[in-house]
């Protein structure tokens, strides 16, 4: 049963706390989900504000060939793209309001997710014994880095070519290529917040691996499982196309390769602490 301190409280020298009912659980996590909700919500009136900003400078930049990085691939690779060959309409009366609101929401979510994270390992933490406290430490900064690394990497790596070639792939030269406004957003949206949520299986192998449930040799014999899985995944996030699969998928096995790097250090550590 997960513990809680009360403000009287002091913890034992397993870590464990005074006991709280089913219902004082659940009152706890109604604050939480209250507190998060109410950060969102802030956050969201903020971009709602400044939404011609958001969707023209943000939402709508990875379709110029002025966007930064393919500014940058041209500078520094040489090859340079063309403006993605798309027009954007909206097909119902409330659709431009209605994926305003929405995108302010998601925006209120990525911005928000570290005071979220903190807000949910509040309740938490107090179940855990000390031993498990002293691993996990650190684990919100460490969880906020990654997810804003994994969204950074879905909106200006995966985002742009993505959408680049989804929107200039042709089967017929009479067919122009007219996208709602909806269907844009929802894959910017599939783009990038699964990339922030996938870029945490380096935090999540190290705890695993610091707590003793899994091993490097484990992962190691398990890359090609690992490899079919993550393409799976790819294929249910992402629209169906080959290209945006792997563009989603490469990246990803390469965190479960760095994870066993992560592994195996951890385990020689935790090895070396259990000998001594």
């Amino acid at each position: 049963m997960i513990k809680k301190l009360s403000a009287g409280d002091q913890p034992t020298p397993e870590g464990k706390g005074a006991e709280m009912s089913f219902f004082d659980h659940l009152d706890e996590l109604r604050k939480v989900i209250f507190r998060s909700l109410v950060a969102i919500i802030i956050i969201a009136i903020m971009v709602y504000l400044s939404s011609r900003f958001i969707f023209e400078e943000i939402i709508f930049g990875p379709l110029s060939n002025e966007f930064i990085t393919f500014r940058l691939f041209c500078e520094h690779l040489g090859m340079c793209f063309e403006s993605t060959n798309i027009a954007l309409k909206t097909n119902q009366l409330t659709e431009a309001f209605f994926v305003d609101l929405k995108v302010s929401f998601y925006i209120g979510i990525i911005a928000s997710f570290p005071y979220i994270f903190y807000q949910l390992w509040g309740f938490i933490k107090p179940g855990l014994y000390d031993k498990e406290q002293k691993v996990t430490k650190g684990v919100v900064f460490v969880c906020s880095m990654l997810f804003f690394t994994g969204v950074a990497f879905g909106y200006f790596i995966l985002s742009p070519f993505a959408i680049k070639f989804l929107g200039n792939y042709v089967v017929a030269s009479i067919i122009e290529n007219e996208v709602t406004l909806s269907s844009y957003v929802g894959s910017m949206t599939m783009f990038i917040i699964p990339s922030g949520v996938m870029f945490q299986l380096p935090l999540v192998v190290y705890f695993l691996a610091k707590l003793g449930l899994i091993t490097p040799t484990f992962m190691r014999n398990y890359r090609k499982h690992a490899f079919v899985t993550i393409l799976v995944l790819a294929a249910i996030l992402t629209p169906p196309d080959i290209l945006t699969q792997f563009m989603i998928g490469i990246p990803i096995y390469g965190l479960y390769e760095i994870s066993i790097f992560i592994a195996a250090r951890e385990t020689k550590k935790r090895e070396k602490s259990l000998d001594n």
